[in-house]
């Protein structure tokens, strides 16, 4: 039984990461830094690689004032950019340098990735209702003031038809980012993403 326990966890496939050197060029960490993060993934996710659960688990510890689940899964979809429900820890933290260090233009582009929960290219308003909702179950029923389930919609209302640039009822990438780049306060906002993460 033992030697058959010792052949199953021989054969468990084990990611093998690129190099700290690769992982400098490709983000903006110190050396200092990938080896810190590089530990706490290690400790995590010993196989080498970050699935959505795990993700969830540990995104909710950060927030235990609200429901993080939603926007875990939201922003894990986000970084699975391969989308087959898995990162590397070079997927990670690349995906982590750009939303904590990229431009302007990074940030906003992981925005719409977020809003675009279907990865079609678009963000409809039901796209954008169910990442705002995210956003307040995340932070809990604390907020002041309270969020009401009308003043929910009429804010995703008020922000898609800002973003809707050609009003057609869909949002591309690319209007997303004139319009937030042509309006501060809603790049502000969207900005605002990027910290709670």
């Amino acid at each position: 039984m033992e030697t058959e326990l010792e052949e199953i966890e021989n054969h468990i496939v084990r990611h093998k990461p690129v190099g700290i050197n690769t992982l400098l060029r490709k983000t903006q960490f110190s050396r200092k830094e990938l080896q810190i993060m590089y530990q706490g993934f290690k400790q995590e996710c010993p196989a080498g690689t970050l699935n959505e659960e795990v993700f969830k688990e540990i995104y909710c510890k950060f927030f235990p004032q609200g429901d993080a689940t939603m926007y875990a899964q939201l922003v894990f979809r986000s970084f699975d950019r391969e989308h087959n429900g898995s990162l590397t820890f070079e997927q990670f933290i690349q995906s982590l340098s750009a939303l904590t260090h990229g431009s302007q233009n990074d940030k906003l582009s992981w925005a719409f990735r977020l809003y675009d929960i279907n990865g079609d290219g678009i963000v409809t308003r039901g796209e954008m209702l169910k990442v705002v909702n995210a956003i307040y179950d995340l932070l809990g029923r604390n907020t002041e003031p309270p969020i009401e389930e009308t003043t929910t919609s009429d804010h995703v209302e008020r922000v898609f038809r800002r973003l809707d640039l050609n009003q057609d009822g869909v949002i591309t990438l690319d209007e997303f980012l004139e319009a937030c780049k042509n309006d501060p306060t809603i790049c502000d906002s969207l900005g605002k993403l990027t910290t709670i993460l």
